[in-house]
């Protein structure tokens, strides 16, 4: 079916409800955050806070909860640090765990979805080890530019709820130092990883297993529909990690540590470090500066959401059979290339066309793009606003087929929303993140922050309504 974005946030009321710790103990670790020298509220995000009913929080009261984090009512106490294991770049490594974040409250949004808030930066825990548990400022200010970015380009992504600069000053070897630090909270559909089975798995704890399952189809899933729960949890998440790989694509972005325990078992994308958007269509695009084999470059995030899927199938083998988690394993290339190329319609504004008629199309389109003379935003924002898809110029240019393709397709949308009246499309390169946080650090000046967000905004509703 064709692609659709989550929809604008609704109105709901706050409705408290604690299901983790259904699980027991095992779960996790009771924690208590860090007593910071100062609070100074720096976000809240005025669109997502009314779809779990916290709209009418006033400033201080956002303090309390999001800077102190004293407990909303009926919510969790004390907050929990989940346990679990991840492959990092493809090592194992059964020494982790939410080291230096915690789940603060569960409770349900405007479409009943179970929503998790939780921290980053909020202190030590037992999974801490050496670090010191906190975050950077500037770290906060560039999950918020990460997920705004990638909400308005219709990708599956945890929202940045709050920010509060807490007085501190960090010691960071990869930016200037010291340097000003915050604390972070998000807003996410589950706190459940990849990393979380394979901790239930390594352990051998099956009981533990059968409950995780069953708790991730009744929340995510809609409840078990078969007599395989396990298997049916993972063909739904194989579905949602190809539609997220496929959106990744679309959007030019690269998490950039694409790792087991970065994976979210309801396919959301979440945790943004080295994040980056790639200005041309460059495979070997990568993110992080210590990814020296380009393991999570541009291209090969498929390949490695791919890879890390299987090791979900490997930890689900402790309760279910190999032939139905090996069959979906296998289906998830097909399924990848479908969700690819119907996003890749949708930001383009126009009409599915089946799948081999889009697979032609995007080919078309990423031959030209290869050329690296359009940048990828630029390329999407030109054609989603050109009042006549059969353009007369020159069949000569490194577009000439993707124009030939595309000519008699139909619209989706009308580009007629003031966004396409613009003279450049909104973007999200380094140079201009960087330029924001400049802002932010030499002169406390946060309107940059405030017009991007705005100007992002506009973007989606003009991606999701024309």
């Amino acid at each position: 079916m064709p692609y659709k974005p989550q929809s604008e946030p609704g109105k709901s009321i706050y409705r408290p409800d604690v299901q983790i710790t259904r699980l027991g103990e095992d779960i996790g670790d009771p924690v208590t955050a860090a007593d910071f020298p100062d609070h100074i509220l720096r976000f809240r995000n005025d669109r997502w806070d009314k779809s779990v009913g916290l709209d009418e929080l006033d400033d201080e009261q956002w303090i309390a909860h999001f800077g102190r984090f004293e407990p909303l009512a009926d919510n969790l106490d004390p907050p929990l640090a989940l346990r679990y294991h991840g492959h990092q770049f493809r090592t194992y490594n059964p020494e982790i765990g939410d080291g230096r974040g915690f789940l603060f409250a569960q409770l349900r949004d405007h479409e009943n979805r179970l929503m998790d808030l939780g921290t980053k930066g909020s202190g030590t825990t037992p999974w801490s080890r050496t670090g010191d548990g906190r975050l950077t400022l500037k770290g906060a200010v560039r999950e918020i530019l990460a997920t705004e970015m990638l909400e308005a380009l219709g990708v599956n992504t945890s929202k940045t709820f709050a920010v509060v600069e807490t007085g501190e000053k960090l010691m960071r070897g990869d930016e200037p130092s010291p340097t000003r630090s915050a604390v972070m909270t998000r807003l996410n559909h589950g706190h459940i990883r990849i990393g979380t089975f394979q901790r239930i798995a390594y352990e051998k704890n099956e009981a533990l297993m059968h409950r995780l399952v069953a708790y991730c189809l009744e929340q995510y899933y809609g409840g078990a529909q078969t007599d395989n729960p396990a298997a049916e949890l993972f063909a739904n998440v194989a579905r949602q990690v190809a539609r997220l790989a496929g959106s990744y694509m679309t959007a030019g972005f690269v998490h950039g540590v694409l790792n087991t325990d970065n994976i979210n078992i309801s396919g959301e994308s979440f945790d943004y470090g080295p994040w980056r958007f790639t200005p041309y269509w460059e495979p070997g695009f990568t993110a992080a500066y210590f990814d020296h084999e380009g393991l999570y470059c541009f291209a090969r995030q498929p390949e490695a959401l791919h890879w890390n899927l299987a090791q979900l199938a490997s930890a689900l083998r402790l309760i279910a059979d190999s032939e139905t988690l090996v069959e979906t394993l296998e289906a998830f290339p097909k399924a990848y290339g479908v969700a690819f190329t119907e996003h890749f319609c949708w930001r383009l504004g126009i009409e599915s066309g089946g799948f081999e008629k889009d697979r032609e199309l995007v080919v078309a389109a990423e031959k030209g793009l290869a050329q690296r003379t359009l940048e990828i935003d630029r390329f999407f924002f030109d054609w989603s606003r050109t009042e006549n898809l059969a353009d007369p110029e020159d069949d000569s240019s490194e577009f000439a087929d993707f124009r030939r393709l595309i000519a008699d397709r139909p619209r989706s949308r009308s580009p007629v929303s003031r966004y396409w009246q613009k003279p450049a499309p909104c973007s999200m390169h380094i140079e201009e993140v960087e330029s924001i946080w400049t802002a932010i650090a030499d002169k406390d000046d946060w309107d940059p922050l405030s017009e991007k967000i705005k100007s992002i905004r506009d973007m989606g509703t003009a991606l999701r309504k024309g």
